[in-house]
């Protein structure tokens, strides 16, 4: 008696879904994000370099809609302040909240959607790594760009030094700029919303969500558009890849079960899918 591949694709889902596993394996994955981002720091020299040829390549364009933004957000603290929360917190509030949602509301969607965050994360760090580019705010006065996050800090729990708290500036790379992951984050969340949201307002949500963030982080001047747009396509690229890796995932798995069963004998293998099926 043999169990199936789709039987063990429904099972070893299931069981990915258990608090006991998922929540570290998130834990996991973003501890990994957090140090290897704080690791890979770069050249100071460098990552302006690539900061001002971005802004150049853009301005040769006419595509370079940070100016326009960040001063408008450094003239009026009404927009100025709301947009500094917002990049200071929601990056790290709205996406585990979805995370959430989707694997208590939409089980059935949560692996591919939660594979399909993790490969783009990791392509953004790579990114990261390649060109560490320095955000507007860090460009010398001679760019007209204001650290709106600087000068609306006493508002807020942050200092001069991004969105890390007083006092933790060095916790923080500052030369991660590219891709913006605060886009593709929330143009992962908005997707997500939008897609399996049942309720209108759930699929505004998921609309208007990655708007907002795409010009927060233009107008407080910690990205470039093409940062943005690098964001967008590291998220499509990891769309596209999300259900090839699980397939494969799913393979070994079923490699590994079936190799189990030749090692533990006709008699144990059969008591052992039996069990299996009975989880079914």
């Amino acid at each position: 008696m043999t169990i199936s591949a789709s039987a063990m694709r429904s099972a070893a889902h299931r069981d990915r879904l258990r608090r006991r596993t998922e929540l570290p394996l998130l834990a996991v994955v973003y501890v990994l994000y957090s140090g290897i981002r704080l690791l890979i720091r770069g050249e100071a020299a460098d990552a302006v370099k690539s900061g001002v040829g971005i802004l150049h390549a853009e301005q040769l364009v006419h595509l370079h809609p940070e100016h326009w933004f960040n001063r408008l957000f450094s003239d009026h603290a009404l927009l100025g302040v709301p947009a500094d929360f917002a990049y200071a917190s929601l990056h790290y509030v709205v996406t585990p909240a979805v995370l959430v949602w989707l694997w208590r509301r939409h089980a059935a969607h949560y692996r591919t959607a939660r594979t399909w965050l993790m490969i783009s994360t990791l392509i953004g760090l790579v990114g990261f790594a390649v060109l560490p580019t320095a955000p507007p705010r860090l460009l010398s006065g001679g760019h007209a760009f204001i650290d709106t996050m600087a000068q609306y800090s006493s508002y807020g729990w942050w200092g001069a030094d991004a969105s890390a708290p007083r006092g933790l500036g060095h916790l923080t790379n500052e030369y991660a700029a590219m891709p913006s992951l605060h886009v593709g984050w929330s143009l992962w969340c908005g997707l997500v919303l939008f897609r399996l949201g049942r309720h209108r307002l759930v699929r505004t949500l998921g609309i208007v969500y990655p708007v907002v963030i795409t010009v927060v982080v233009l107008g407080t001047a910690n990205h470039y558009l093409m940062d943005a747009a690098a964001g967008v396509l590291v998220m499509g690229i990891g769309f596209v890849l999300a259900k090839p890796v699980l397939r494969i995932a799913d393979s070994l798995a079923l490699r590994k079960h079936e190799d189990k069963q030749a090692a533990l004998g006709p008699a144990q293998g059969m008591a052992e899918t039996a069990a299996a099926e009975s989880r079914l």
